[in-house]
């Protein structure tokens, strides 16, 4: 190649910045794009009359069974893809028994869910115990204080059912116990509720970024859960507990979290036959949230480049507490 005598090339015929040259062109070549069906919103109803402001997570609130009326209702008509509940009870013991309480929190909530916006939204519901256990774990405990997996698989067979009686479209399996999947689709077919799918959270992290969560649910783990949830060193053990999910019969297959994990993210959609999504998480919402008060970023920027990212690494859908502020950001443009 020649050069000009001020050493710049006399024949650059490759000029990749021809396509970033106006915002025209950058939206026309886009690889990677939000849309609102493609996201998630998580939401925590709980017992009471009042709602409560999460402090954790700035914007985030504790909502009643009223209260969520409106926000599920908004959710619908900005087309958001679904909404995934968490209940928050008043009381709790051993076995997690609130959670197939017909009564119990997370069951009423979908009940109320399903009436405002079942024809909407995907209603989802958290298939996990620890937001109803006193000792703040995912699954029942053995004589000497260790998770049961086989016993709590009796509990999340349980649970699954309450859960579709009560409307549920989608259960969320977030426990971690080994065989949970095969276990619920079982019951759930066993007892007529064939169209109920089951999300698997397949590649699920013992992560630091479930900080503001554990305020959100008002957990009580003392502890942690690293008998379970997966190694965060861990990149092929992802893989591996996603095949066996898929075996088992997982109809949709997650990566949580998902801004530190987009590796294993890229992996899982690289193979798997089934939707594949991410869950954008409570410390990971929080950090954008604590990092924008502060003016060290661009709130707006940061949250669309955090969820394209997860897009961008192979999620067909995405969980983010953002999900309502995109969507209304992507309904002005």
């Amino acid at each position: 190649m020649t050069s000009h005598r001020n050493g710049a090339p006399a024949d650059l015929t490759v000029r990749p910045r021809r396509l970033r040259a106006t915002p025209a062109m950058r939206r026309l070549v886009s690889e990677t794009r939000l849309h609102p069906a493609d996201l998630i919103l998580p939401l925590f109803v709980r017992e009471g009359t009042d709602p409560l402001p999460i402090s954790s997570m700035p914007g985030i609130t504790q909502h009643t069974t009223e209260s969520v009326r409106a926000v599920v209702n908004e959710a619908a008509d900005l087309g958001l893809g679904g909404v995934m509940l968490f209940g928050v009870p008043d009381s709790k013991d051993a076995i997690g028994s609130g959670a197939t309480d017909p009564d119990g929190i997370l069951n009423l909530a979908t009940r109320v869910v399903a009436a405002e916006v079942g024809d909407a939204l995907v209603v989802q519901t958290d298939l996990c115990l620890d937001e109803f256990t006193d000792h703040g774990h995912c699954g029942v405990l053995d004589s000497e204080g260790r998770v049961d997996n086989d016993a709590t698989l009796l509990r999340y067979r349980d649970m699954a059912v309450a859960q579709a009686e009560s409307g549920s479209e989608l259960v969320g399996l977030s426990g971690m116990m080994d065989g949970q999947v095969a276990a619920v689709r079982d019951e759930l077919d066993a007892r007529g509720f064939q169209d109920t799918a089951i999300l698997a959270y397949s590649a699920k992290y013992a992560s630091a970024f479930y900080g503001p969560f554990r305020e959100a649910v008002g957990s009580t783990l003392k502890g942690d859960r690293k008998t379970y949830q997966q190694d965060p060193a861990n990149r092929r053990e992802g893989m591996r507990e996603t095949l066996l999910d898929l075996e088992q019969g997982a109809d949709i297959v997650m990566v949580k979290p998902a801004m530190s994990y987009l590796d294993v993210l890229a992996d899982v959609a690289a193979v798997s036959p089934v939707p594949v999504w991410a869950y954008q998480v409570s410390g990971e919402y929080a950090m954008i949230e604590a990092a924008a008060a502060n003016g060290w970023i661009d709130r707006e920027r940061a949250v669309f480049e955090s969820v394209t990212g997860i897009r961008r690494a192979g999620a067909d859908a995405v969980l983010t507490y953002f999900a309502p502020e995109i969507a209304r950001i992507l309904r002005e443009q």
